[in-house]
């Protein structure tokens, strides 16, 4: 029984000392907090407008094929967007290619044209940015290319769920905002 109440006295003891409170009376958040404020440097580069689109997908293109494994590269600049598309041996594991598609990304971070571009690593997307880019390099313009260049940025960028908007009146007339079943 000694021991029972030594231990709960150790403990009872242990418990109140984690818990002062300052003397004054005042809590710590009231007056610590309200003196305290935090300045953050930023640290990531600047996106800059980008003015000249061809030297900028050179540049990117550049970056992107100095990365090991990666064979070649395309990119296209669509407004103050870029998409780089690049290609890694056929049979490399797809663990592999994620690992090289992140290094891509890691050096055009360092970019101030390549802090916000949007890499790829799928043969199929690769393919249709290299025929864009052809046609941009050719004299056509890359807004004959917008519809492309929207269904490849959108393949590219994944949908968030707190970007869906909630507003009803954009649902198509024929939405069933049901959940299907899928025991049938």
């Amino acid at each position: 029984m000694r021991k029972f109440a030594a231990v709960l006295l150790l403990l009872s003891a242990a418990v109140s000392g984690c818990n002062q409170s300052p003397r004054n009376g005042a809590s710590p958040s009231q007056t610590d907090d309200a003196n305290r404020q935090v300045q953050v440097k930023q640290t990531a580069p600047q996106k800059k407008e980008i003015t000249d689109s061809r030297a900028v997908a050179d540049r990117l293109e550049q970056i992107a094929s100095s990365i090991p494994n990666v064979e070649g590269a395309n990119c296209v600049v669509f407004g103050n967007t870029a998409v780089v598309g690049i290609d890694v041996p056929q049979d490399m594991d797809r663990a592999k290619v994620g690992t090289i598609k992140l290094s891509v990304a890691e050096a055009l971070k360092k970019d101030p044209y390549g802090v916000d571009a949007l890499v790829t690593a799928d043969m199929d997307l690769g393919e249709r940015l290299r025929k864009v880019r052809d046609g941009v390099r050719n004299g056509r313009g890359v807004n004959s290319f917008a519809q492309e260049m929207a269904a490849i940025i959108g393949r590219i960028v994944p949908q968030l769920p707190r970007d869906v908007d909630s507003n009803q009146t954009n649902r198509p007339q024929n939405a069933n905002p049901q959940v299907p079943d899928n025991n049938s």
